[in-house]
């Protein structure tokens, strides 16, 4: 049986790598730049043709990638590619999942429409479901999703000393009590009340041991930052040990990472988005969710159902 062809998009040569080798996978080129008019070059150098291919693109800054990205895998089926998957570590145009007010674009939902007419079967990292149940409410096309929660249990317990896991509001309490379950520690939240992108205000409700031991702030995304700094300028207040900030996605929009390390958090985030943060690797689950997309022979069927 071939092997999959692993391809990574721009800035995705690392993790595409890296999934190649756990996988036993071959590792595949692509050339991609822009012309001086913006519009995308696009060319493969490794032949796709009959190939199981797997691209590899982290969609922060998701303007920039998306339509290179819809290009790479119209052309790997024009040049007979048996079947096209995409290895998204962070998956964006999850925020928007209703109109709020009359005549705003679903973009969660335009986006899944999209990335399932043009690929066969998509992997990701924790996407922000909030009021989805799962990614098959927007997207037609077999999923796995890799659940962040356990490597940053393990992560705590490798690197923080009593540690207490605080949540950014009551919305994240279920997934942050995970954390906390399997890292032995207790857990609190904050109240959140957001007046927009950037004007996000906090308060705290019972925290105990703050003085006894460290805050770990767990979130999965980072992206403004406001969220975090506040939570940081709080804690402080009431006399809380140098914390420790932990994501799953470092988003890290208007350079919020160096705004909370100024703050005196000590910042980790995986590498679902490259970053000198990064901590924890979801590789491995990444790889082995591929793999049983690649190998299950229901999944297969739907494949080729979908093709």
């Amino acid at each position: 049986m071939t092997a999959p062809l692993v391809i990574a998009m721009p800035s995705n040569e690392a993790m595409a790598e890296a999934i190649a080798r756990e996988i036993a996978a071959d590792l595949g080129k692509i050339e991609v730049h822009a012309f001086p008019d913006g519009e995308t070059y696009l060319r493969f150098l490794t032949i796709v043709s009959d190939r199981n291919l797997a691209l590899v693109c982290t969609l922060d800054r998701p303007n920039d990638k998306i339509l290179p990205l819809l290009f790479a895998a119209a052309t790997a089926r024009e040049l007979g590619a048996a079947h096209v998957g995409l290895v998204a570590p962070y998956l964006a145009y999850m925020r928007q999942d209703r109109r709020f007010k009359p005549g705003e674009a679903v973009t969660s939902r335009q986006v899944g429409r999209f990335l399932s007419d043009a690929f066969d079967w998509l992997v990701t990292v924790d996407p922000h479901l909030h009021r989805y149940g799962s990614l098959a409410d927007i997207y037609r096309i077999p999923t796995r999703v890799v659940h962040a929660a356990p490597l940053i249990s393990h992560w705590i317990n490798q690197n923080v000393s009593n540690p207490l896991i605080v949540g950014p509001d009551s919305e994240s309490e279920q997934w942050v009590s995970a954390v906390a379950k399997d890292a032995g520690a207790p857990y609190g939240v904050l109240e959140k009340i957001r007046h927009g992108d950037r004007n996000v205000e906090i308060s705290i409700r019972a925290l105990h041991d703050l003085t006894k031991r460290t805050p770990v702030l767990v979130d999965d995304i980072i992206s403004s930052g406001r969220t975090m700094i506040e939570a940081l300028r709080l804690l402080k207040a009431r006399g809380a040990k140098s914390p420790v900030c932990v994501a799953v996605h470092g988003v890290f929009a208007d350079q919020s990472d160096e705004v909370v390390t100024q703050a005196g958090a000590h910042l980790v985030t995986s590498n679902s988005i490259p970053h000198e943060s990064n901590g924890i690797d979801v590789t491995e689950p990444l790889a082995n969710s591929m793999k049983e997309l690649l190998s299950s022979p229901s999944e297969n069927s739907i494949l080729k159902t979908y093709r």
